[in-house]
């Protein structure tokens, strides 16, 4: 398993650096494993190739966390909806590949990971309604691409600020011209 240290110094609430690492231990063994795209399109290079996806990951929590601990900007959500967040980033794409682990990214990996985290709310310390934030900020993490290969629409648009934030911190991770060095999949600051 990956080490997430430095990204669990981001949660501030004790109780949700308990549940940070009970998210991790749900995780699938492929979630740490993988690219974070499974054709190479969508995701810039340090993305690509083995524990992409973690990488993936771990840029996002930092897009988050520095966005959240800048004073200038979301400064209407709560240190609370700001722990909430930055574990439904840990695991949005926490089955980005379904469950068995599929060859490809499910379309639907969002509702999948939100299915799954509910129906293992009894191995995370969490209440129904903190589930149920994290869940909702998450399902839409896909943006605007809600339609699936053939064109169904499956998955809804973001229309809170919290979706919107989530959806944002996961797009500019994904984005191609982002540059960020890793040293043994850890950031460089």
């Amino acid at each position: 398993m990956s080490d997430f240290k430095k990204e669990e110094t981001y949660i501030k609430n004790i109780k949700y650096k308990k549940v940070f690492n009970e998210l991790l231990q749900l995780l699938p063994d492929y979630f740490f494993k993988v690219p974070a795209s499974s054709t190479g399109k969508y995701h810039p290079k340090f993305a690509l190739g083995e524990g992409g996806l973690v990488r993936h990951t771990k840029v996002a929590l930092k897009i988050a966390n520095d966005l959240l601990t800048n004073n200038s900007v979301f400064t209407t959500f709560t240190n609370e909806e700001k722990d909430l967040l930055l574990l439904g980033i840990l695991v949005h794409d926490g089955l980005k590949l379904g469950l068995p682990e599929e060859k490809y990214t499910r379309f639907d990996h969002p509702i999948l990971i939100c299915n799954y985290l509910t129906e293992n709310i009894d191995k995370i310390s969490l209440e129904e309604k903190e589930l149920n934030f994290i869940c909702d900020a998450i399902k839409t993490h896909m943006g605007e691409w809600t339609t699936d290969y053939n064109g169904n629409e499956v998955l809804e648009k973001p229309t809170t600020k919290y979706q919107k934030f989530v959806h944002m911190c996961d797009y500019l991770a994904s984005r191609k011209y982002l540059d960020v060095s890793f040293q043994n999949d850890n950031i460089v600051d």
